[in-house]
């Protein structure tokens, strides 16, 4: 989405998914030039796949209905998704001789937002290629209606991201939402609703990345822009000698000295933010220090200490909050994400409006008015963006394996931060080097087997299917 919008939208229009064929195929022919041309990935593997496989052999022959639930730590993860069921499925389909019909393919459910900063076109190429939109942060009948038509009575599988968005984070998985797990009951209630016989699973996939090279001297070259961004002066390698904080099982001290920048930017950017927060919206912080010293002989030890760092962290992001909310009148409720999705919503509402059935019709007085309101909403869910960008960054994350690729994924959601702050484009991630990715598919989890349960007390059922999918999911991460 922009950063900002300056005048009122008309509604948002439910995007029906249309499948095309014809759509399809191009996009797979493009596939392999799109990966090798347009993103950092080298190369996409897959674990398991011989179960997919099977899945979908099933599937044709009306013995399941299955979504595959993935992780969601990269914007490119769609690619990944593409290249397994597009290139991976059919051959190891053929390497164990079971028949598959063309084409195979999946449905899939993405955020309607995605069209509004990415494009209409893409809204369009989403459509034909069978997927359907929801709009987060409120219930959305329209497409929740679609989603479970599709999955209970459409050719293909459908595949969603139980996340709900990106976190950043190779090995860490977000709280997953519950729709996933809701929309599986909803399958098998409506099989036995049609006296279809069925058997509804939903499949996890992992998707995690890893640089071919570790990217040192490209995340050096980042750190520095970033610290230039922040008005940091270069810190001395001499100072790593009074590093204790790094972790201790690392012996490199280029790792150890990468680290110390990136936990000093980090603490610079949250003191930054703090005076921001309390200076212009008069609100009360818990201040440690006002701003890092840039010698680090001139900390005291409290100053890098992670765990009062993660406690204003949490602060911060609840006061940056608490802004855009108060703007709306919503009462803080939920985790962050729970509140992002419902200030979401709130400022949309405001910016496409429902209840003008014909913005041009307005007189100048009521546009002109519409149009500040619009502006405000806009101005206001800048606050929301921004917790989004830091709400998965944790001082813990790196400090406990100190490698390349956790310093390289903090760092970039640094520079997200940065980049909506600055105005700028939030989506243009610089890329550190080339990666591969390695797709483990994990074992179904039946729903139809949880129907009794889901009987008995919908809401545990639904809790409990989505605990299970979580560590799933988990569990499938590798160091």
């Amino acid at each position: 989405m922009p950063n900002s919008i300056s005048q009122v939208q008309p509604p948002l229009e439910f995007i029906p998914p249309a499948y095309n064929p014809l759509v399809m195929q191009g996009c797979k022919q493009i596939l392999p030039w799109w990966l090798r041309f347009r993103t950092s990935i080298s190369h996409v593997e897959a674990e398991n796949v011989e179960t997919l496989a099977e899945l979908f052999h099933q599937f044709q022959n009306q013995k399941v209905r299955f979504l595959l639930a993935f992780r969601h730590p990269n914007s490119d993860d769609p690619y990944c998704l593409g290249q397994l069921i597009w290139k991976l499925v059919p051959q190891a389909a053929r390497a164990k001789g079971l028949p598959l019909q063309f084409p195979v393919h999946s449905h899939f459910i993405y955020d309607r937002g995605i069209p509004l900063w990415a494009g209409a076109g893409v809204g369009w190429l989403y459509s034909q290629l069978g997927g359907t939109p929801i709009v987060r942060g409120k219930i959305d009948r329209a497409g929740l209606r679609s989603a479970r038509d599709l999955f209970a009575n459409s050719q293909f599988p459908i595949a969603a991201a139980p996340e709900g968005a990106t976190n950043g984070h190779n090995e860490i998985v977000s709280p997953l939402e519950p729709g996933v797990a809701q929309m599986g009951f909803w399958c098998v209630e409506d099989l036995l609703k049609a006296e279809r016989t069925e058997k509804v699973l939903i499949v996890p996939i992992g998707i995690q990345y890893r640089y071919v090279n570790p990217p040192w001297q490209p995340l050096e070259k980042l750190l520095t822009q970033l610290e230039i961004d922040c008005g940091l002066p270069p810190l001395e390698r001499t100072e790593i000698a009074n590093l204790e904080t790094a972790n201790p099982d690392s012996e490199n001290p280029n790792h150890k000295f990468q680290y110390l920048r990136l936990i000093r930017l980090g603490g610079h950017l949250l003191a930054v933010m703090e005076e921001f927060y309390s200076r212009f919206y008069h609100k009360n912080l818990p201040q440690t220090i006002s701003i890092l010293p840039s010698s680090i002989s001139e900390r005291t030890p409290n100053n890098f200490d992670n765990e009062v760092m993660i406690a204003r962290l949490k602060a911060l992001l609840d006061v940056a909050l608490q802004v855009a909310e108060e703007y709306f009148n919503l009462k803080p409720k939920g985790s962050l994400i729970d509140r992002c999705r419902r200030l979401e919503q709130a400022g949309w509402d405001y910016i496409y409006r429902e209840d003008i059935k014909n913005i041009a019709a307005l007189s100048p007085l009521e546009r002109g008015l519409a149009d500040r309101l619009a502006e405000e909403a806009s101005l206001r869910m800048w606050h929301m963006r921004l917790v989004e960008s830091f709400v998965s960054v944790t001082g813990r994350y790196v400090a406990e394996q100190l490698t390349a690729e956790r310093l390289a994924e903090t760092t970039l959601l640094l520079w997200d931060v940065l980049a909506r702050i600055k105005g700028g484009n939030p989506f243009g991630r610089p890329k550190l080097g080339k990666q591969q990715v390695q797709m483990t598919v994990g074992e179904p989890i039946s729903v139809s087997d949880r129907w009794d349960r889901y009987q008995t007390s919908r809401r545990l059922a639904v809790a409990e299917l989505t605990q299970d999918l979580q560590s799933a999911l988990e569990a499938m991460i590798k160091s």
